[in-house]
């Protein structure tokens, strides 16, 4: 199969990342993000985590900033609404996408699928799609216990030692989490592996997402 690749070394690309919670985009797209990088794509992120709260915050301005260390531009844009009562409070998270709509349009947005099983999830997914209807949106995936994986149809290959780096970096930054049993290296390194079979990856690894339209030149 031809790869279409987004951006090569040189290019610029402007990407606007979306999450519920503080680890969403570093487990859906962190090796993404980190390739991009490393391969010397001119990168700008706007990265926005709308439940931040108390040390969760802490844990999400530290792993952007090391996920993005080498990024062109980084803006770290973080909001307060309640974890586990995001379709309660869709009118306030509405305003919130309405507001960061203003601040940012990107090439690219990186946001979650809209069919998780968390609800914060479908709802950040659905807002993302409602506020930006003119951009190309990939929709990440995160494992979880409810075994709610479904079938990509974007794949972005990746190397073992990338992941192994974004394994790291999660472990590092998130203490948190890391006494929840589906917080573990072997889960993200294992879904990636299997992602990466399904596309014959080069390095034998990828993230999946799932695109429901892109418009290919």
């Amino acid at each position: 199969m031809k790869p279409l690749g987004l951006a090569g070394s040189g290019d610029r690309l402007s990407v606007l990342c979306i999450g519920a919670h503080s680890d969403d985009i570093e487990i859906g797209a962190g090796a993404t993000i980190l390739g991009w990088i490393e391969r010397g794509v001119c990168l700008n992120v706007h990265w926005a985590v709308l439940g931040a709260v108390g040390p969760r915050a802490d844990e999400a301005r530290a792993s952007a900033q090391a996920f993005l260390g080498n990024a062109v531009s980084a803006v770290i844009d973080l909001a307060t609404f309640k974890d586990g009562f995001f379709p309660h409070q869709g009118a306030e998270i509405k305003v919130w996408f309405e507001a960061l709509k203003k601040r940012t349009s990107p090439d690219l947005i990186l946001s979650h699928w809209r069919q998780d099983a968390h609800q914060d999830h479908r709802e950040v997914s659905q807002l993302t799609w409602n506020t930006f209807r003119d951009h190309t949106i990939l929709e990440y995936e995160i494992p979880k216990w409810d075994g709610d994986t479904g079938q990509p149809n974007v794949y972005l290959p990746t190397t073992r030692a990338l992941m192994e780096r974004k394994t790291k970096l999660l472990h590092d930054h998130f203490g948190s989490q890391r006494a929840k049993d589906w917080f573990d290296d072997d889960i993200f390194m294992g879904l990636a592996r299997l992602r990466g079979m399904e596309c014959r990856a080069p390095g034998g690894f990828a993230e999946a997402f799932h695109a429901r339209k892109l418009t290919v030149q």
